[in-house]
């Protein structure tokens, strides 16, 4: 018996025929404008999302004021930790009394913050650099309150502790307006 032999391989033309691409990229949903208004070149870019999608667009200074922050905070937490009695003597005119502990703990609680702002610095994820400016803001709102009460209870106003109150100020404006125009979206073109 002779074995039947199998009809030849027909090749399909459908990907040079046009309107059977266009039909398939229309099942699978991909070539035409989504809600966002981008075209999808693949399905797999469709699920995945486009990565210039999550690209920010970064307001001026923002890295500048990131690299001033980082560096601040990291010379405050150094002179806490290794100086707290100059620290103390420089923000509040006088000797402190009481115990380094509280002192160096406080430059441990920066150091802490402070590797968060130094990788913050390096990275492009639009809710990263939001949470390390949100938390600047929260820092600095958090000392200009300690302070303005020390000084209160104290009923001295020493002129370390009132620049010190003025800069934590400027800082928190400087640090929400860069939250807000980090959290901004960009204007469709």
């Amino acid at each position: 018996m002779a074995a039947k032999q199998p009809p030849p391989l027909m090749k399909k033309h459908s990907q040079t025929d046009l309107v059977s691409r266009l039909k398939t990229r229309k099942i699978l949903g991909v070539g035409g404008e989504d809600d966002d208004g981008e075209v999808h070149r693949s399905k797999i870019s469709q699920v995945l999302g486009n990565e210039i999608k999550f690209a920010v667009r970064e307001p001026l200074g923002l890295r500048v004021w990131q690299l001033v922050s980082a560096v601040m905070f990291s010379g405050v937490a150094i002179m806490a930790l290794a100086f707290p009695d100059q620290l103390y003597d420089t923000v509040f005119d006088e000797e402190s009394a009481s115990s380094k502990t509280p002192i160096r703990l406080y430059g441990g609680a920066l150091l802490s913050i402070l590797l968060i702002m130094w990788n913050a610095l390096y990275t492009a994820e639009k809710v990263i650099i939001r949470w390390t400016l949100l938390t600047e803001a929260c820092y600095f709102a958090v000392q200009f309150l300690v302070t303005t009460v020390s000084l209160v209870e104290s009923s001295r106003i020493a002129t370390g502790a009132v620049l010190l109150l003025v800069s934590r100020a400027l800082f928190i404006l400087i640090s929400i307006y860069y939250y807000y125009q980090v959290g901004r979206r960009p204007k469709k073109v």
